[in-house]
C-alpha cells in the first residue's frame, strides 16, 4: 500500500485539507534529499522542528509513512517518560496510522510474530527501563542486523542528550539509545522539537548534532510568538502585573468573561493557567488566593458594581472565530458559575492526581510547575498568569513551560498577565527563534545562537565545556598571529574607506568578504565570526555594520587589541552594530617584513553568543 497517501487522506477526509498540504510540502523537502538518498550503511541524525504546540505530530507520522513507502521496516517513536503522553501517542498512531504492525511497550511478541512483513511502529517511553528492555528485544530477533532503523525522538532535547557529558562518561538514556542505533544495520534519528537549542549545541563527533535541519510553518491560527512578542512594543493581549493594583484578581475576571462568552457560544472549556513557581508551597498558597477570590466574587456576583465589571471585560473582547452572545446571557451564565461552585481549580504537581480529563470542559483555572511544560496540553487556554522565575533563566524551558501557543487560541479573547522584565526575556527568546529559523530556511550548515546575558540557551550539564565557546558583545575580539591569503585581495576590498573621515557604515557582506581573506591559527576562530555575520545575514540581509580602516600602523605583535585609545573608544560608541576595525601593519616590530591586515571585531553589547568548535575547524 501506499502508505503516505493513505495517510494524507485520512487528514483531508476529516476535514484538514491545509494540514495535509503542510505535511506533504515536510515530506517532499525532506524525503528526496534525506531519505531516498539513504546511503544504508550509516547513522545519520536530523532535525525537525516547528513551533511549539504547531502540529509536529502529524509532520513526524507524514514522515514516517513516506520511509514506509521507501521500505524502512522497522520505527521508533520517542515519548518524554509520561505514561499519558506514552499512551496518548500510541493511540494517536492507531487512529492516523494504517497498514503498520503497531506495537506498545510490552508487545515484544507482536513485533517478533510480525516479522517485518508489516512495518512495526514502536512507542516507547524515554525510560531507562524500558529502553534497555527494546535495546535487547531488537538485538535478540536479528531484524536489524540487516535492516535500517528509523528513530522519531519526539522532544529530543528533553532526557536523550547526555547530561554527563562533562564527567567523562554517559547518562543512562543517552547510553541506551545509542545502544538501540548500534543494534541496527544503519539507522536515521529525527529529532523533533520546538525548542533545538541544545541540539544545534552539541558537538558533530557525540553523534548528536543534527546533519540536517528542516523547519514547517504553523498553519493559519496559530498564535505563536510573533504574536505575544512581536519586535515593536507589547502585543494587545499583554498586561503587565507591574502596573496592576490587584493582578490576580485582574486576570481572574478576564477569565470568568471568557469563560462566559466561550461556553455560552457552544465552546466546550475555558482554561486559565497560573505558571508562578516550581515550589509546590507557592501552588497552595495561589490555590488558596484563588478560591478566596472566587469565593469573594460568588458572594457579589449579583450585585450591579459586578454587572459593570464583567460588562467593560465584555465589551473589550470580540473573538475571531465565533460570535458572543448578548451580554446579558453572558452575565447569567457567569453568575451561575460562580454561584454554583462551578470554576473548577486544579493544581498540577508531583504531589497531584490530575489528568487531561480533569480540565477538558468548563470553566478551570490551573496551577503548577513543571509538569505544566513538554507534551502536556491545554484546549481553550485564553487566560495565562506567569511569574515565573529562575536565577539562571533557561531560554528552552522558559519557552517550552509557556504554553500559550496553539491554534486553538483565539486572538479576540487572549490575554496573558505577566511582569516587564519576564515579557522582554520571551521577547529576546522569540528573536532568537526567529534567527534559528531563517537560517536554517536559508541553508546555513552552522546554525548560531545569541541571548542577552543571563539568558542561557538550556541547560548547562548536555553542553560540552570543552568544546563550546561563549563570545561575549562589546568584547574586542583579534587573533594574535593572522594570515591573509593574499593582501592585495584585501587590499581592493578596503581601498574605497580612507582615514578621511573616522569611521563608515558598511554591508555586513563586505566584511564577510575580508574576512574570507584572514586565515587564523590561535584562539581567534575566523569562521565563527563569518558564521555569526551570516546569522545576522540571516534576519536581515541587507544587514548594516561600522567599519574602522588604518593603514601603516607600526603595532608590535603581541600589543593588546593593538587599537589606539582614540579607535577603542570609537568602536565602544558604537554599541548595536558589528563593529570591525582593520589595521594595516607595516610589517616591522614582529611581523616578519611584510604588511599584513589584522582585523578587531566587536559585536554589539550585551548580547552573548554561543558556539560549537569542533578539533579541527
Amino acid at each position: 500500500m501506499k502508505y503516505l497517501e493513505t495517510y494524507l487522506k485520512t487528514i483531508e477526509e476529516r476535514g484538514n485539507r491545509q494540514l495535509a498540504d503542510s505535511i506533504r510540502k515536510t515530506v517532499d523537502n525532506i524525503a528526496p534529499k534525506y531519505l531516498e538518498g539513504f546511503s544504508f550503511c550509516d547513522h545519520e541524525v536530523g532535525l525537525l522542528f516547528g513551533n511549539v504546540q504547531s502540529g509536529k505530530t502529524g509532520q513526524m507520522f507524514g514522515v514516517i509513512s513516506a520511509a514506509a513507502d521507501l521500505g524502512f521496516p522497522v520505527f521508533l517513536i520517542l515519548t518524554t517518560d509520561n505514561v499519558i503522553l506514552q499512551q496518548q501517542t500510541i493511540e494517536r498512531v492507531r487512529e492516523d496510522l494504517q497498514g503498520f504492525c503497531i506495537c506498545d511497550e510490552y508487545d515484544s511478541e507482536i513485533f517478533a510474530e510480525n516479522c517485518l512483513v508489516q512495518p512495526a511502529i514502536i512507542v516507547l517511553k524515554k525510560n531507562v527501563r524500558t529502553l534497555k528492555q527494546w535495546s535487547n528485544i531488537l538485538g535478540s530477533t536479528g531484524f536489524m542486523r540487516g535492516n535500517p532503523l528509523f528513530i522519531i525522538d519526539d522532544e529530543a532535547d528533553a532526557a536523550s542528550l547526555n547530561t554527563m557529558i562533562n564527567r567523562n562518561s554517559k547518562s543512562s538514556i543517552n547510553r541506551y539509545l545509542d545502544d538501540i542505533k548500534a543494534r541496527s544495520a544503519c539507522s536515521i534519528y529525527l529529532q523533533v522539537t520546538g525548542t533545538p537549542q541544545a541540539l544545534l549545541l552539541q558537538t558533530m563527533s557525540s553523534g548528536w548534532h543534527p546533519y540536517f535541519a528542516y523547519y514547517f510553518q504553523p498553519g493559519n491560527g496559530y498564535l505563536g510568538g510573533d504574536f505575544f512578542f512581536p519586535t515593536e512594543g507589547a502585543g494587545d493581549c499583554i498586561s503587565y502585573i507591574d502596573t496592576l493594583d490587584n493582578p490576580l484578581e485582574e486576570a481572574l475576571m478576564h477569565h470568568l468573561a471568557v469563560s462566559g462568552i466561550m461556553l455560552t457560544a457552544g465552546k466546550k472549556v475555558s482554561n486559565f493557567l497560573i505558571h508562578p513557581s516550581v515550589r509546590k508551597a507557592v501552588h497552595g498558597r495561589y490555590q488558596q488566593e484563588v478560591s478566596k477570590a472566587l469565593a469573594d466574587l460568588k458572594g457579589k456576583c449579583r450585585d450591579a458594581g459586578f454587572a459593570v465589571e464583567l460588562k467593560q471585560r465584555y465589551d473589550r473582547m470580540n473573538p475571531d472565530k465565533f460570535r458572543k452572545k448578548d451580554f446579558n446571557e453572558v452575565l447569567g451564565f457567569t453568575q451561575e458559575l460562580l454561584e454554583n461552585d462551578k470554576v473548577k481549580v486544579l493544581v498540577m504537581n508531583g504531589s497531584s492526581d490530575v489528568s487531561s480529563g480533569d480540565y477538558a470542559s468548563g470553566s478551570n483555572v490551573i496551577i503548577g510547575g513543571n509538569t505544566l511544560g513538554r507534551g502536556v496540553t491545554f484546549a481553550g487556554l485564553q487566560t495565562i498568569y506567569y511569574t515565573r522565575t529562575a536565577k539562571k533563566p533557561q531560554a528552552d524551558t522558559m519557552w517550552q513551560h509557556s504554553r500559550m501557543f496553539g491554534y486553538d487560541r483565539d486572538a479576540g479573547l487572549m490575554k496573558v498577565f505577566i511582569d516587564e522584565h519576564l515579557y522582554k526575556l520571551f521577547g529576546d527568546i522569540n528573536a532568537t527563534n526567529n534567527s534559528i529559523i531563517s537560517q536554517v530556511e536559508r541553508g546555513t550548515a552552522d546554525v548560531k545562537i545569541y541571548y542577552p546575558e543571563g539568558l542561557n540557551p538550556t541547560r548547562k550539564n548536555v553542553l560540552d565545556n570543552k568544546k563550546l565557546s561563549v563570545i561575549s558583545g562589546g568584547t574586542n575580539y583579534y587573533p594574535y598571529s593572522p594570515e591573509n591569503d593574499t593582501i592585495a585581495d584585501i587590499d581592493r576590498l578596503l581601498e574605497a574607506f580612507d582615514e578621511s573621515q573616522p569611521c563608515y557604515q558598511v554591508s555586513l557582506r563586505l566584511m564577510q568578504e575580508v574576512f574570507s581573506h584572514i586565515k587564523s591559527e590561535d584562539d581567534f576562530k575566523v569562521s565563527v565570526f563569518s558564521s555569526i555575520i551570516e546569522m545576522v545575514l540571516a534576519d536581515r540581509p541587507a544587514g548594516q555594520g561600522v567599519l574602522i580602516v588604518r593603514r601603516n600602523r607600526n603595532v608590535a605583535k603581541g600589543t593588546g587589541a593593538l587599537l589606539s585609545p582614540n579607535d577603542w573608544q570609537l568602536g565602544a560608541s558604537v554599541t548595536d552594530k558589528i563593529v570591525l576595525t582593520m589595521y594595516q601593519m607595516t610589517g616591522e616590530k614582529g611581523w616578519g617584513g611584510e604588511k599584513i591586515w589584522v582585523p578587531n571585531i566587536k559585536l554589539p553589547d550585551k548580547m552573548v553568543y554561543y558556539d560549537i568548535t569542533e578539533d579541527s575547524e
